[in-house]
């Protein structure tokens, strides 16, 4: 303990010389990446005409060529508004981005660990079947997520519901102490402090034990609260570490593919989802921005076994080294009692990846959407949205479903807020009831409709989440926790203020035109 305590006030980061700050020389060197291409375009708009005219011609193809991509239309109309408004360095911009050796090493890697992992995922069609008898709406949900993501459905798993980062992160705690074999952690945010000191300690304690460990975390996400190269300190406890999409000044889309996922998997019986990083803040031991509300469940059962394959397929991804995935599969008999036969209606822990071209994140939601027949209720902390969301969601309202989403009172990112403020007017438009969280900022990523389905994971309502990110969640159906959602976030609405549309009409106009223009780009933000 005195070691470790010797090591973080060696680093405290305000002890840091600026030259030497990550962030600070990543960002320099882009920015000297950027001035140089400024450079050359105004060198050869001055200079060389035709150099120009061949440029231009070149993005006029780019366009034409994204135009025709098989993506949401909202990154067309913002990629192509951008390149035709600067059409020499709008086009060699994009290529710059895109046309990288990197980039193209990383999805190579990536779909060559997906596509083994999906070798280890079967569905029992006993389980399939049962839910076909019971809901012919529920089925097609459980049979598309496996289709399309190959994670199956299950019956033998319980569900807890923790409806605060503080109730979960003290059953984490005790379901860590219990390891015997192995735990895996994969977070977008590591950062010191009470919760992850506390997490820490027991690790290092069952690495002494023998217990295997391995932690994936985000390196753009923990870019600003761990040290550089983390991992290699993590490695002298006997922890095996890696962080995911190593930050780094090249220009490149591959950094906006972030691992966006909260895992934690305990033996191959026990695992944890939801909102929740390792952070103070979602235990509301540092005040960022007011009350930190999240959300996140407890599986134990067979279903953590899609847990346990999504954690090894970006093991394999980040260690470049083959993954046993049978080591880590359990059978049931061999589960403890307190998982053995403790049947909670369906349980499908899933997860979407970027690099394919099915939205998987989305599909599921605008499902819930679709066969809704009573509410539904929606809590996320950016409500940056497509058009085929808005579609649903206003289609919903207007056939007499009360459609109620809630949203942060208190921002983390003003830019991103004004964002998500201007998806208000159209939706409150068509009679959704849109709350904003007064007490402060709500974290937590949920759906629920009609007291039957639900889903809680680390998928926001943004592009970010529904296009860019790696992400994870857990659909439930008959399950018991669901009412507890549903009333969680019924109380949640009770501290709440309604935003209508009369108050999005009476915001002046300057303000509403700069939320048109972020509207514009709210894809590439």
């Amino acid at each position: 303990m005195e070691r470790q305590q010797a090591i973080k006030k060696k680093r405290t980061s305000n002890d840091y010389p600026l030259f030497i700050d990550k962030i600070v020389w990543v960002g320099l060197l882009m920015l000297v990446q950027l001035i140089f291409l400024l450079v050359a375009y105004t060198q050869l708009k001055e200079h060389y005409f035709d150099i120009q005219a061949g440029l231009a011609f070149i993005s006029l193809l780019v366009v034409i060529y994204i135009i025709n991509q098989p993506i949401n239309p909202a990154y067309k109309l913002a990629w192509c508004t951008t390149i035709l408004f600067v059409p020499v360095f709008g086009g060699l911009f994009y290529l710059l981005l895109s046309v990288n050796s990197t980039r193209r090493k990383f999805r190579k890697s990536i779909r060559a660990a997906v596509t083994e992992s999906k070798t280890h995922l079967t569905q029992d069609t006993s389980v399939l079947e049962h839910i076909e008898e019971i809901s012919k709406h529920a089925a097609p949900q459980a049979r598309y997520i496996y289709n399309l993501a190959k994670y199956p459905v299950y019956e033998q798993t319980s569900v807890k519901y923790f409806s605060s980062g503080e109730e979960m992160f003290l059953c984490m705690l005790d379901e860590l102490k219990k390891a015997k074999h192995f735990i895996f952690i994969e977070y977008f945010i590591i950062h010191e402090g009470a919760f992850w000191d506390s997490v820490l300690e027991i690790l290092k304690e069952k690495a002494r034990n023998g217990v295997e460990i391995k932690i994936i975390y985000d390196d753009m996400g923990s870019v600003s609260t761990l040290p550089p190269a983390y991992y290699l300190e993590l490695r002298e406890y006997g922890i095996e570490c890696y962080c995911f999409n190593p930050f780094s000044p090249t220009l490149s889309l591959r950094l906006n593919n972030r691992d966006h996922r909260k895992i934690t998997v305990v033996d191959g019986h026990t695992s944890f989802t939801g909102g929740i990083n390792l952070a103070d803040e979602y235990i509301n031991k540092l005040d960022m921005n007011g009350h930190w509300r999240d959300t996140g469940v407890m599986l134990k059962g067979d279903a953590t076994w899609n847990f346990t394959v999504m954690f090894l397929q970006m093991w394999q991804h980040v260690s470049e080294q083959p993954v046993d995935y049978e080591k880590y599969h359990l059978k049931p008999e061999e589960f403890p009692m307190e998982c053995q036969k403790r049947a909670d209606g369906f349980v499908q822990p899933y997860a979407d990846n970027p690099l394919f071209s099915e939205i998987v994140a989305e599909n599921v939601y605008l499902n819930m959407i679709h066969r809704a027949t009573k509410y539904v209720y929606i809590t996320t902390p950016y409500l940056i949205v497509d058009n085929e969301m808005i579609t649903a969601l206003t289609l919903a309202a207007q056939s007499g479903i009360d459609v109620r989403i809630i949203t942060p009172g208190i921002p983390d990112k003003k830019t991103v807020f004004m964002m998500t403020r201007s998806f208000y007017e159209p939706l409150t438009k068509a009679g959704v009831k849109i709350y904003e969280y007064t007490p402060g900022f709500i974290h937590s990523k949920m759906m629920v409709v009609d007291d039957n389905y639900a889903v809680v994971g680390s998928i926001n309502l943004d592009f970010r989440s529904l296009y860019l990110h790696f992400e994870c969640a857990t659909f439930l159906y008959h399950s018991k926790v669901i009412n507890s959602i549903k009333e969680d976030i019924e109380n949640t609405i009770e501290v709440s203020g309604e935003i209508t549309y009369e108050s999005c009409l009476s915001m002046n106009r300057p303000y509403r035109l700069w939320q048109g223009l972020l509207r514009l780009y709210a894809p590439l933000l």
